[in-house]
């Protein structure tokens, strides 16, 4: 038996009065995800707890089985696994933004006019930064997408328990980074922090490709905010957790972060950009051949997720129905235990994330069908499965596949 998990980013949402009361979900045309709710058992699901605002990230790791608690210290961990980074456990690692600053000193694009290119030769630049009195940390700095990278800080003596450079907003200079604690760690890390942001001005603003951005009329990449810091965590493999071997496929740095972190197979696909444009059908052709050859694959599609913090009814109405067709062309995968949900609600009427649970079935050999006929917040919450945790899915599908270890006599 083999198990899948599909996560549609952000699906949930909350009735609007501009489509009669319905939700995005209902609103759609879903004849295939009705077709697996009538075929399966449904419920509904808090990611976390009953009223917390999940992450994306805190929310998959919860799905995954793992505490979120325990092992969620802060995103940058999770982005500098997504792009490749080998992070090791200690590792205090940092999202950052490629930035624009003034000759005084101020920021004034925190994302260097959206740039798109050449930012690894921007990045390589930073990597061979040294920081007089702090030769003994290393310095790894690699560049994501667009304006966005991520920075790990390795060596003995650091701390994640330090504030973030980025002001949020344009006019304002970096902020000062502050240790949290009084701890010798803290306040060495951010020494390193406030001395990186300063000479990484200092090495870029006569970089070669800011030069030419600057002649382009385009603002230059020439100064990193890190933020977001995490002490890498030390996460048990989930094959060895599980017994099984798995895949993620994902598209969004985040999501395949958790996926290296927990060491499982990392698929990539082509044209799976993340947004509601992204090549759906690359994605389903990749979980069908990727179906031969894992028995477990964790799935994540993000143009919900995107459409709903846009605020973008229409667009949200539009990207779920394309994913219905992707449910239609997998629903007759051999020997599969089919898991559908969404990894957190984003309302458009409130274009982030809430703690509303969020709709879920399962279907696949000898599930105990319930009367539900429709795939939504509101039909699914009639189900069999009733209202679930997100840390129950794993325990739920592992003695589906009859892979769970009896407790008790």
């Amino acid at each position: 038996m083999k198990g899948i998990i599909m996560i549609i980013d952000g699906m949930a949402d909350r009735p609007l009065k501009e489509i009669d009361y319905q939700t995005p979900l209902e609103a759609a045309k879903t004849p295939n995800m009705d077709k697996m709710a009538k075929n399966g058992i449904n419920g509904i699901m808090d990611p976390i707890k009953p009223g917390i605002r999940a992450g994306s990230d805190t929310s998959h790791i919860s799905i995954l089985g793992y505490n979120p608690y325990q092992v969620y210290t802060g995103r940058g961990p999770f982005e500098a696994a997504g792009v490749g980074v080998e992070v090791m456990a200690g590792d205090i690692a940092f999202r950052c933004n490629f930035s624009t600053a003034d000759e005084t000193g101020l920021i004034v694009d925190r994302r260097a006019g959206r740039i798109r290119e050449k930012t690894d030769q921007i990045a390589s630049s930073i990597n061979s930064i040294k920081l007089d009195g702090f030769e003994d940390v290393e310095i790894i700095f690699k560049e994501s997408t667009g304006h966005r990278a991520v920075l790990v800080l390795r060596g003995e003596g650091l701390s994640d328990q330090v504030s973030d450079a980025d002001p949020k907003g344009e006019g304002k200079p970096p902020k000062k980074v502050k240790p949290l604690n009084n701890s010798k760690e803290a306040e060495k890390t951010a020494a390193i922090l406030n001395k990186l942001v300063e000479t990484s001005y200092d090495v870029l603003k006569d970089h070669p490709i800011n030069i030419q951005r600057i002649e382009n009329n385009e603002n230059p990449a020439n100064i990193i905010l890190p933020r977001g810091a995490g002490a890498v965590p030390d996460v048990e493999p989930f094959n060895e957790k599980y017994g099984l071997k798995s895949a993620c496929i994902a598209e969004t740095g985040l999501i395949k972060g958790i996926g290296n972190l927990a060491k499982m197979d990392i698929i990539e696909v082509e044209g799976a950009t993340g947004g509601v444009d992204t090549d759906l059908d690359s994605i389903t052709k990749s979980i069908k051949e990727s179906s031969q050859n894992y028995e477990f694959i964790l799935i994540n599609i993000d143009g919900a997720d995107e459409a709903g913090h846009d605020g973008n009814l229409r667009e949200k109405i539009d990207f779920i129905s394309k994913v219905d067709e992707v449910i239609g062309k997998l629903q007759n995968l051999p020997e599969t235990y089919f898991i559908l949900t969404a990894d957190h609600s984003t309302p458009i009427s409130v274009m982030d994330h809430t703690g509303d649970p969020v709709p879920l079935v399962i279907t696949g050999p000898e599930i105990r069908v319930d009367d539900v006929e429709q795939f939504s917040e509101i039909s699914a919450a009639k189900g069999g499965l009733g209202r679930i945790r997100g840390s129950d899915i794993m325990n739920i599908l592992m003695d589906l596949m009859n892979k769970s270890e009896k407790f008790g006599a």
